[in-house]
């Protein structure tokens, strides 16, 4: 309930994002056995290339979130049939720190609503979120939270997710 009064996003039912200190990581320590199952690219250490490995690694995943993204989609993405998977929105997440822009930062009132995201923090519309994230860097070109990558979220349609 804190976050909620402090993000004045009263609209969620639970955030899903990849910023990691609203959503934790699952496995947070990386073993060497991890190594050949991990993007290994561009400090992404915690994205696993092989559900099946990460599924064993997690023993009990009812209490995670298992998410499913792709890093800067060059269009819309959401009628992917990913199978097993559902897509959830775009997220904003800046290239420095990896937070999410859109639920992390404050707000960006000059920018985006907040009434613009959905019940999980995300943007619908692929359109709306190249806008935003374009408006960002040309708006705010010294804050280093605006310098986003976009990222089209789907989660593991089997798993109910935490809530906030």
């Amino acid at each position: 309930m804190e976050y909620i009064e402090w993000s004045g996003l009263t609209q969620l039912t639970e955030v899903v994002t990849l910023d990691g200190m609203l959503c934790p990581v699952a496995l947070p320590q990386i073993k060497d056995s991890y190594w050949p199952h991990l993007v290994n690219e561009d400090k992404m250490l915690d994205f696993f290339v092989d559900l099946d490995f990460l599924l064993s690694e997690l023993g009990d995943p009812s209490n995670v979130n298992i998410l499913g993204v792709i890093r800067r989609p060059p269009a819309d993405v959401r009628s992917l049939g990913w199978d097993g998977f559902t897509f959830m929105g775009y997220d904003l997440m800046d290239q420095a720190a990896g937070v999410s822009a859109l639920t992390n930062c404050g707000g960006f009132p000059d920018v985006f609503a907040n009434a613009e995201l959905s019940r999980v923090g995300l943007i619908d519309d692929f359109d709306r979120a190249v806008e935003i994230r374009d408006s960002l860097r040309r708006m705010h070109p010294e804050e280093r939270h605006a310098d986003c990558d976009l990222w089209a979220i789907f989660r593991r349609a089997s798993e109910p997710g935490p809530g906030i």
